[in-house]
């Protein structure tokens, strides 16, 4: 296993400002990391997999995900052609300090519990849906700020945190408890598909272990992932695949096997159609 590899805020968090908000371009290539700050990472455009703490979530547009200090996770594209198919992330990260001055500034009594639970690490992950786009414009806006300083920027990027807390304390509050329980059931299918892909897979495999009709499944696999469940595992495997070319040096029968094909040309043509390459081609030019 490749250890993991440890982001520290003495590298983002310059100049006395304890905020620091990017723009990423989601790859293969970025490793399993965790960090000495918090993180509220808005998924802007594109789908993918979130593998956070030993399991796997299906991302799409308009999710907002927290992701506390010493949480091991990264994201990855549904597609390997990420030039075609991107997933572009915006990453606010922040110090627990500076949440710890920002309690100061909230009178609302159960705000001030939440940003001083987030600031303790008492606040698990979650991830939630951005339905009206408050989120979104907030993060572009902070973005723009971190991008190109004004006047008092610090302190305008500080304001923007408050509000961002204050929308992401709402929606927490209103989250509908129902469908909450019902994804993450699925998020936990999702986790058994990638642990368990060199096996036989199928909606009715999964739809037995779920207690889901099939159809209802599909359902779930097209709201969640924007993709049917026979292409979201092609998607994972593939993925999986690229990941063993990349960092083993086993045979691409093997590798085909690892990630279940049993028929080597099945995985080579997949391979090709999602990849726009072949497993060879694709190592030769993948960096070690």
């Amino acid at each position: 296993m490749n250890p993991i590899h440890t982001l520290k805020g003495d590298y983002f968090f310059l100049h006395d400002r304890l905020v620091y908000v990017n723009r990423a371009s989601e790859d293969f290539e970025a490793p399993v990391h965790d960090h000495d700050f918090i993180e509220f990472a808005f998924v802007a455009e594109g789908t993918g997999f979130h593998h956070i703490d030993g399991q796997v979530h299906p991302i799409r547009k308009g999710q907002l995900f927290h992701i506390p200090i010493g949480v091991p996770h990264v994201f990855r594209p549904a597609y390997v052609d990420v030039a075609k198919h991107p997933l572009t992330v915006y990453n606010c990260v922040f110090s627990p300090a500076l949440l710890g001055r920002l309690a100061g500034f909230v009178s609302e009594t159960q705000l001030v519990q939440f940003i001083s639970d987030l600031r303790d690490g008492s606040v698990s992950y979650f991830y939630l849906s951005d339905a009206d786009d408050s989120i979104e414009r907030l993060v572009l806006a902070m973005h723009r700020e971190f991008s190109m300083p004004r006047a008092a920027s610090s302190d305008y990027l500080d304001t923007m945190l408050i509000q961002l807390l204050i929308v992401v304390h709402r929606l927490r509050q209103h989250a509908p408890s129902s469908s909450a329980r019902k994804l993450t059931q699925f998020d936990h299918l999702l986790s058994y598909m990638e642990q368990h892909l060199a096996e036989p897979l199928s909606l009715q495999r999964l739809a037995t272990l779920s207690r889901w009709s099939e159809r209802h499944l599909q359902r779930l696999f097209r709201q969640h992932t924007e993709q049917s469940f026979n292409s979201y595992l092609q998607a994972l495997r593939i993925q999986k695949s690229c990941e063993l070319l990349r960092s083993t040096g086993h045979k691409i029968g093997s590798i085909a096997e690892m990630v279940g094909y049993k028929d080597n040309a099945s995985f080579l043509s997949v391979f090709k159609r999602i990849a726009g390459m072949t497993p060879n081609e694709y190592r030769k030019a993948a960096p070690r």
